[in-house]
């Protein structure tokens, strides 16, 4: 399977609290549901569902999930939401228990093991694992080099401050841009994938 990453993103990095004021207000952020005005159904709204077409499965860190099993049943009806639902997950948690998994298809990964049995789901045969939002999830993947393709939608803000995906350990990683569209209001989505030693840029 490749590990999949799709993230809203600002201009200075910042992916937290996409969805909404009171989804993730560490650090005091105060910009929940910051991509809201740039969202429109053809280029954001169909990046999503290009990544989630092509997806086996979902895997979330533990406050993502929870998040995302509050709000998506209640939606049922809709192909997307359907589909959320329907797909089988993964969240990564040192805490839930198991009769807190009410999201439909939901299996926990206990975090002591994370790196060693997302491993296995990517040596498996299947479609993408894709991670969306899971900030902490995300530093861990790409510092130990297991995120196949990342997907962002760069947004036209600067928020000043808040949660990233990347790993501030001082290693270099190489990417190269495989695709790109920009809206009309000036989202810029791009895939990147790794480039590998010795392996060409372009």
């Amino acid at each position: 399977m490749r590990i999949v990453v799709s993230e809203f993103m600002s201009l200075d990095g910042v992916v937290q609290a996409p969805g909404g004021p009171e989804e993730d207000t560490d650090g005091g952020f105060a910009h929940g549901g910051w991509p809201h005005p740039f969202f429109d159904p053809e280029v954001v709204g169909g990046a999503f569902d290009d990544a989630l077409s092509t997806a086996e499965a979902l895997l979330f860190g533990r406050r993502t999930w929870r998040t995302m099993a509050a709000a998506w049943p209640e939606r049922a009806g809709d192909p997307f939401a359907d589909r959320m639902n329907a797909i089988p997950k993964h969240v990564v948690s040192a805490t839930l228990g198991d009769d807190e998994l009410t999201w439909a298809n939901t299996r926990r990964i206990p975090g002591g093991e994370a790196v060693s049995r997302i491993r296995e789901l990517r040596e498996a045969d299947g479609g993408d694992l894709l991670v969306m939002g899971s900030p902490t999830l995300v530093r861990t993947l790409l510092s130990e080099g297991l995120v196949d393709e990342l997907r962002l939608m760069i947004m036209p803000v600067i928020l000043g401050g808040g949660k990233t995906i990347f790993p501030d350990d001082g290693a270099l990683r190489t990417l190269r841009l495989v695709s790109t569209a920009t809206s009309e209001a000036g989202v810029q989505v791009c895939a990147y994938r790794p480039v590998a030693s010795g392996e060409p840029r372009r």
